[in-house]
């Protein structure tokens, strides 16, 4: 699933759990060779379980939403998420990478109000850069610290502020993606 499938853009207003609805859910066990009908029936067993089993793993192994060692050593996250020997699912990636696509433009909403403006490919070339840096802020580091190329932008010209971009140390860290980026910037026109 990627993030254009989900339908990411302007005047979104699914939430993520609309989105991944059922989409990282527990796999029903197999059925059994010999199903045995049970004692009592429990019509929400399988739902009750899950949410035991999850305020049990809560409990027993905390929930901590920035990566840290274990008691061995294991890059670990969230609730006990192993992510040396586990990592991340291809569906837990592209999740997490809704969610900070939603945070970027979220900040970008609060900080750069006038970035709706653009056109879709420059709003894209300015959530990948506030994605890659974080908002930040004038001055300091991250989108906002670019005040002459983000001037530039708002006031429609994009030779200039494509040529701040690539004069920044930014550009230095990142290499081809701000010469891909400044060039969408220039153009108005997407990467080949």
């Amino acid at each position: 699933m990627s993030a254009t499938s989900v339908g990411i853009g302007i005047g979104v207003a699914m939430s993520l759990a609309e989105i991944f609805r059922g989409m990282i859910r527990p796999r029903e066990p197999p059925p059994a060779v010999v199903a045995l009908p049970p004692a009592q029936p429990v019509p929400n067993e399988s739902r009750d379980h899950y949410a035991r089993m999850r305020a049990q793993l809560r409990l027993h192994e905390g929930e901590r939403l920035r990566p840290y060692r274990d008691t061995i050593g294991k890059l670990t996250i969230g609730i006990g998420r192993n992510l040396d020997d586990t990592g991340i699912t291809r569906d837990e990636a592209d999740y997490l990478l809704i969610a900070d696509i939603l945070r970027s433009e979220r900040d970008l909403d609060e900080h750069l109000p006038w970035w709706r403006m653009l056109d879709p490919i420059r709003r894209r070339v300015l959530v990948d850069m506030c994605f890659n840096m974080g908002i930040g802020t004038p001055g300091g580091r991250g989108l906002r610290s670019f005040v002459n190329t983000l001037e530039h932008i708002r006031m429609g010209r994009y030779h200039e502020a494509a040529d701040g971009m690539l004069r920044s140390r930014w550009s230095d860290q990142v290499g081809a993606r701000s010469e891909r980026l400044a060039e969408m910037m220039r153009s108005g026109q997407d990467y080949p």
